[in-house]
């Protein structure tokens, strides 16, 4: 499968038919946290709409040119928020599962780094790649190949901010 180019349109869309998605479940959550990076806009947009409160922890498992290599995940010291105490029904959110590592490996850090009782964790991504080790609950395209998804701001990771000066005073 060739590689995916998504523009902004088609990445709130896509967000969009998520939200609608989890509705349609049934399943009421009152706890959303989201991936960084990848989940960031995603998590925010979701909070805005089911008005849940949004807590952040961030991740990283891509290194090299382009962050495009798979290397080994690492956790933040602290899942960040708001709230006194952490939702017990959690959505947790990414942008995609390709290995599903992360995924697989976050659940059981949440339950072991929180002092809230959690009752229920569901996942929920835009892009679900077949060669996940985790399905999640909640996806919007299901990718039978391995392509790289090419997301509206990625090419911000390949300007620097010398460049982006020239370019807006330039216009």
């Amino acid at each position: 499968m060739p590689d995916l180019y998504v523009s902004w349109s088609d990445y709130h869309q896509k967000i969009e038919q998520l939200a609608i998605q989890i509705y349609q479940s049934g399943w009421e959550f009152n706890q959303i946290i989201c991936l960084a990076r990848g989940g960031l806009r995603i998590g925010d947009i979701l909070s805005r709409i089911y008005e849940q409160p949004l807590a952040i922890l961030a991740t990283s498992s891509y290194s090299g040119p382009g962050q495009q290599e798979r290397s080994n995940l690492v956790f933040s010291r602290h899942l960040t928020m708001t709230a006194e105490k952490l939702g017990s029904r959690i959505l947790l959110v990414d942008d995609l599962v390709d290995s599903g590592i992360t995924l697989q490996q976050t659940i059981p850090w949440l339950k072991q780094n929180t002092d809230s009782p959690i009752k229920e964790i569901r996942t929920a991504v835009l892009w679900y790649k077949a060669c996940s080790v985790i399905a999640p609950d909640y996806y919007v395209d299901y990718l039978a190949d391995n392509p790289w998804i090419y997301q509206p701001f990625e090419h911000y990771e390949q300007i620097n901010i010398v460049e982006l000066a020239a370019k807006v005073s330039s216009c």
